[in-house]
């Protein structure tokens, strides 16, 4: 049990990417505290599966790029589980179009719920880490934010701005026992990607040499290695799982 009597908090959990970490983390003896914007049939669902584990779990509706909901959703977590070992800043959403088209408002909302909330939660952790003198901070970058990618300038800058404050933050925290990582998925199946129309998703795949998607259950296992004391001299770092996708 890699992660017996941890508590993770993991952001944007209800569906995709974060709810399979929050299922991984479970499997392996983590308590569980997980947020969306709402709790709906997904949140709801998420919570069954989790419950099922034999751990404790507990949702916490919250919007991620809300700097004050970020810290009462902390502050509750702490309250109701004793401490907080993991933070997993998983929050995320896309509005593609390209930059000529490209209005405030989209660059705005893809910056505050990517980026922001990133931010906005691991401020929140951070003396209550520096306290414990422990601690594994993890956030969900992406391959567009290593190499750009035409249409997603708001979404690669958000993902290229998440890498810079994770490399800050282990850092700043290093002396205090607490690990900050990225993780930069290449092309996963997720609700997003499945939005794509079926000649875009075989383009994207074209070019990756594995010659397949990622599934959300590989990042998991990349999200679990940065959780556990596996990599408790891995810091500072952003791991590509992307099929070798250049």
């Amino acid at each position: 049990m890699l992660l017996e009597n941890k508590v993770a908090l993991i952001t944007g959990a209800t569906r995709g990417i974060g709810k399979q970490i929050a299922l991984a983390f479970a499997r392996e003896g983590a308590q569980i505290a997980f947020t969306g914007r709402s709790l709906n049939e997904h949140a709801i669902a998420t919570r069954e599966e989790l419950t099922q584990l034999g751990v404790r779990v507990q949702f916490y509706p919250s919007n991620a790029a809300d700097f004050a909901a970020a810290q009462e959703v902390v502050n509750q977590v702490v309250k109701d589980y004793g401490h907080l070992d993991i933070l997993v800043n998983n929050a995320g959403i896309t509005q593609d179009t390209l930059l000529m088209r490209m209005t405030e408002q989209q660059w705005d909302q893809v910056i505050d719920v990517n980026l922001k909330s990133v931010f906005n939660f691991t401020h929140a952790v951070t003396p209550i880490m520096m306290r414990q003198r422990s601690g594994s901070i993890i956030s969900l970058s992406s391959v567009v934010g290593i190499n750009g990618n035409a249409g997603q300038a708001n979404y690669a800058a958000s993902k290229a701005g998440i890498i810079a404050l994770m490399k800050s933050v282990a850092k700043e925290l290093g002396p205090r026992g607490i690990r900050a990582n990225a993780i930069a998925p290449g092309y996963i199946l997720t609700d997003m990607t499945e939005a794509l129309n079926e000649e875009t998703r075989n383009q994207f795949v074209s070019i990756i040499p594995m010659r397949r998607a990622g599934k959300p259950e590989e990042i998991a296992k990349v999200a679990l290695f940065l959780a556990s004391d596996l990599s408790s001299y891995v810091s500072g770092q952003v791991i590509q799982v992307n099929g070798a996708m250049a």
